[in-house]
């Protein structure tokens, strides 16, 4: 008998299908570590500035914002940048905030050019849980650098992401790379 058509003792039939077994995401899909309500008590945003920065995955801290890691990234090199203060909305935002969240923003793609050597971004908020929010009441902005080819039959058939490089492989190479951008 072929591979293909091999029965295995006790489990069927063998399928041919490769396996790439991701079981961290299981805490991501059980919704487990996310916001309990609207309060910064139950914020995950509002603890990571209290952690070290590489147990928080925070890449960059600012006066006003601060820039970290996703838990969940789309793409190596996923930085989510936030204000310290618990706001919901982009409208929330002081003008002090709204300034240094636009200049972290800038030396994001900055930081991460000369790191990784993305070919393009997506930058943008979901504001609302409606429009896509997995945090809505702790305003985030996603920087996500993008290569040509990124999205092959993985995520758009398997729906499944495959990601080169650990986070904390990810975040100390970009924590060094915003430290030496100044």
């Amino acid at each position: 008998m072929t591979p293909e058509r091999e029965e295995q003792d006790g489990v069927g039939v063998h399928d041919a299908l490769q396996r790439l077994w991701t079981p961290h995401r299981l805490s991501y899909v059980r919704g487990e570590g996310k916001a309990v309500g609207d309060a910064p008590e139950g914020c995950p945003f509002c603890r990571v500035p209290g952690l070290a920065d590489e147990e928080g995955l925070v890449v960059a801290r600012g006066e006003l914002v601060f820039a970290l890691l996703n838990l969940f990234p789309y793409n190596p090199g996923h930085l989510m940048l936030l204000p310290y203060r618990h706001v919901p909305d982009y409208t929330d935002l002081t003008p002090e905030e709204t300034v240094e969240l636009a200049e972290f923003t800038q030396k994001a793609m900055r930081v991460v050019r000369r790191a990784s050597k993305p070919h393009g971004f997506n930058i943008g908020m979901n504001q609302g849980a409606v429009a896509g929010a997995g945090i809505a009441a702790h305003l985030h902005q996603h920087v996500v650098p993008r290569w040509g080819g990124d999205a092959n039959f993985m995520p758009v058939i398997g729906q499944t992401k495959v990601l080169p490089e650990l986070l904390g492989d990810t975040r100390r190479l970009l924590a060094d790379a915003w430290a030496a951008e100044g």
